[in-house]
């Protein structure tokens, strides 16, 4: 089992930033693919961003490419997203995420969420 909470999360105005944080716990953090997916109200979750186990391959959806990076730091089993320009359509639950596959395919482990509200 890998547990994962997330925090960082906040009100903010267009235009802003905030950094996510998940703190990972249980299995051996470093093997896993670890992410985000986020879901708006009314909306369906979806993909945001993914670091492969090493760090050393990142992706991103298209609506975030440019504006969020994925970060981690498998000394301290964190994951981060630093998320810059924020729109409000960037308004959302951020849930961290983990797999040992790509997380686009399926995801293993889910934290318990964290909001983001960008007001305009």
């Amino acid at each position: 089992q890998v547990q994962l909470v997330e925090s960082g999360g906040g009100l903010v105005q267009a235009g802003g930033s905030l950094r996510l944080s998940c703190a990972a716990s249980g299995r051996t953090f470093s093997v896993y693919n670890m992410g985000w997916y986020r879901q708006a109200p009314g909306k369906d979750r979806e993909f945001v961003a993914q670091s492969s186990w090493s760090g050393g391959n990142t992706y991103y959806a298209d609506s975030v490419m440019g504006r969020f990076t994925i970060s981690r730091d498998n000394a301290k089993n964190t994951v981060y997203l630093q998320m810059n320009s924020l729109k409000p359509e960037d308004t959302a639950v951020y849930y961290c995420t983990a797999a040992r596959g790509s997380l686009r395919v399926g995801v293993e482990y889910w934290g318990q969420g964290t909001q983001v509200t960008v007001s305009s």
